[in-house]
């Protein structure tokens, strides 16, 4: 008797803040939120993703809602295999005995073996054959179509929800990266201290995550009235502890992101420190692509434009890249093991 088996490629963003899956031939199919929510007593799963996050911060006690990643590793194992059992069921429901699922899962480029292993092993929960594990900046790269397999170099910053990685990559491998546990929940986290110390009011996550992305901004060309846009924020009065309305604006929003935003720039600028004076010259004609969620903050290219002299690019999937990047690499599997096996630590 002959079994056939069948092979079932899939690349995996596990982000702190949204969890991407892409499937070879079909592309991206799942993007939900990297949020759970258990019940306290029986441990029931009772949502996952977008259902879920709605609860943050409205849970009752018997409830818990949780983020499983934090700063892009694991920080609960348990919840982190429940939450991809979950999403692995809904975008592959027919898998059988005789499916072989190849699985590339990025990860951050500053995270260390151990959490590199917790990773593989959540992942071999799921009954993949093979994981392979990339780094974030590569796959990152490769998603935006960036040469990196030249040796012309180019550089890569992937912002996102836990971390920022930056990268230069030339020859199929990471010359040099930097990776920040500093990125999208930092900014919300300045946004919340900014309301709280300005305005004596108390915000939550959700509420600072919808200021980022409506008014957030890094750099304001032209202070113009144009130029500024306004929202309301609600939350408590810390004075009254009553409920209150403020309408806040784009300055508001640049004043806060300021010093994360300044961390983020510096790690460009120390990761451009280490790089060779070769690959230095490459990166001067090639500029630095900008990547992740946190990449499409208003005005945020043309500040590093400024500080680095760098020549700024938002990548137009940047949302995207890193799931596009996993998935992408499983094409040549002989160039996966040089991209997953090569980068460098620190």
């Amino acid at each position: 008797m002959c079994f056939k088996f069948f092979t079932k490629d899939m690349g995996i963003d596990l982000g702190t803040a949204n969890t991407l899956i892409y499937i070879k031939n079909k592309g991206i199919v799942l993007n939900e939120p990297s949020v759970i929510a258990v019940d306290e007593f029986t441990k029931n799963v009772l949502a996952t993703g977008r259902a879920a996050k709605e609860m943050i911060g409205k849970a009752p006690s018997n409830m818990r809602v949780i983020r499983p990643l934090q700063d892009g590793v694991i920080s609960d194992f348990e919840m982190t295999a429940s939450m991809l059992k979950d999403y692995i069921k809904r975008v592959m429901p027919e898998t059988s005995f005789f499916t072989k699922v190849r699985i590339v899962v990025g990860v951050p480029s500053g995270v260390t073996e151990v959490e590199k292993r917790a990773v593989e092993e959540v992942i071999r929960q799921m009954g993949a054959k093979e994981v392979y594990i990339l780094e974030e900046p590569m796959a990152a790269a490769i998603g935006t179509g960036l040469a990196v397999d030249s040796a012309m170099g180019c550089m890569i910053a992937d912002i996102g929800g836990g971390t920022s990685d930056i990268a230069i990559i030339a020859l199929g491998g990471i010359v040099t990266s930097t990776s920040l546990r500093h990125a999208g929940d930092k900014l919300n986290e300045a946004i919340i201290q900014y309301m709280r110390k300005q305005y004596d009011l108390l915000i939550g996550d959700k509420t600072a995550e919808e200021i980022k992305i409506k008014i957030g901004c890094a750099y304001i060309d032209k202070p113009e009235e144009e130029n500024i846009m306004e929202m309301q924020a609600r939350g408590r009065d810390i004075i009254s502890g009553l409920p209150k309305t403020i309408t806040i604006s784009s300055i508001d929003a640049m004043k806060a992101l300021e010093e994360p935003i300044k961390i983020i720039i510096d790690g460009i600028k120390n990761t451009l420190e280490k790089t060779p004076p070769e690959i230095a010259a490459d990166i001067v004609s090639n500029g630095l692509v900008l990547s992740g969620g946190g990449g499409l903050i208003k005005g945020l290219d043309k500040l590093i434009e400024l500080s680095t002299g760098l020549r700024v690019v938002i990548a137009e999937n940047a949302l995207e890249a890193v799931a596009e990047g996993t998935g992408k690499s499983l094409s040549n599997i002989e160039k996966l093991y040089k991209y997953a096996g090569r980068g460098k630590r620190k």
